[in-house]
């Protein structure tokens, strides 16, 4: 039996997901591009495989199509924004995700990036490396209003985080599940925050959460960050109300293109990571782990 790998780090940090396949005496093809893999690089490496260990890459009906042989694909992550479900469950197709894996290390670095960003912190490495000896006065986290926009796993590990360094914490999900963090409409959340954190799945139809109209209706000197999914939130906008001062600063991990090479690098006011949300390593080595054991069990596989 044959099985692929598409994520370009699998298995860099910890032995484990690999002795898993070991031991399960399957065939491995890795991904040989170092990148996440364009569509028909994906069908090329997929030939003749009965499962994937997947990453972000383009899972549409129209790559699907060419694979007759894949009978499962296990996501190395949360999102199956790529995966097209419905053809899958049309042609039988299992599909699985890791959960579990990276809750704590996104939520730890949304946490980093908001100190990050109330301290100034990147932003007087930067200076001091240009020989500008600045000292900018930040804010405390201490007492800052939260809203968090999706609060499913990673949503919840951030409020947990945040309430315990002081924050007040509120959030916006159409299917509310923690009757013990208060949960407002979504306009209502934006003008409430000084601080707007998503965690949530992109729309049906892929358009923004956040527009020019929910940006707007930020309070006037708030902050973003953006460790859910890239178009999540309108970049455009996002650079306009930036440049504008409306607010003071945004931390962007996940683009609507990557690697990202839009106007928000030449803003001072942001902090941008190339889509390290996992890249913990416990984190990371469970992720795959599991992703591996996910794919073995359904493949019938397992040692």
């Amino acid at each position: 039996m044959k099985i692929a790998i598409t994520t370009s780090s699998f298995a860099a940090y910890g032995s484990e997901p690999l002795d898993l396949l070991a031991r399960a005496g399957v065939d491995i093809v890795t991904n040989p591009h170092g990148r996440k893999l364009r569509p028909e690089e994906t069908v090329a490496l997929l030939a003749g495989c009965a499962g994937v260990v997947a990453g972000t890459e383009d899972l549409g009906a129209a790559v699907l199509a060419q694979l007759p042989e894949l009978t499962a694909i296990s996501r190395c992550g949360v999102g199956l924004d790529n995966v097209d479900l419905a053809w899958c469950e049309a042609h039988g197709v299992a599909v699985l995700s890791t959960p579990q894996g990276p809750t704590l290390a996104v939520a730890e670095l949304t946490l980093g990036l908001i100190l990050d960003l109330l301290r100034n912190v990147s932003r007087m490495d930067r200076e001091l490396r240009a020989s500008t000896w600045k000292k900018r006065m930040g804010w405390q986290l201490a007492g800052k209003r939260v809203g968090v926009i999706g609060y499913g796993r990673i949503g919840r590990a951030t409020g947990e985080l945040l309430r315990a360094v002081g924050c007040e914490v509120a959030s916006f999900d159409p299917r509310p599940t923690c009757p013990t963090t208060p949960c407002l409409p979504l306009y209502n959340l934006l003008a409430w925050a000084d601080i707007v954190t998503l965690h949530c799945s992109k729309p049906e139809g892929g358009c923004a959460v956040l527009g020019a109209a929910e940006l707007a209706r930020m309070r006037p000197g708030s902050w973003l960050v953006n460790c859910g999914r890239g178009g999540l939130v309108d970049e455009d906008a996002l650079f306009a109300a930036l440049d504008s001062g409306h607010l003071a600063g945004a931390a962007v991990d996940c683009f609507n293109q990557e690697p990202y090479t839009g106007p928000l690098r030449g803003l001072d006011t942001v902090i941008l990571t190339p889509h390290i949300g996992s890249y913990a390593r416990e984190g990371r080595v469970r992720m795959e782990a599991d992703a591996v054991r996910n794919l073995l069990t359904a493949l019938g596989a397992q040692p």
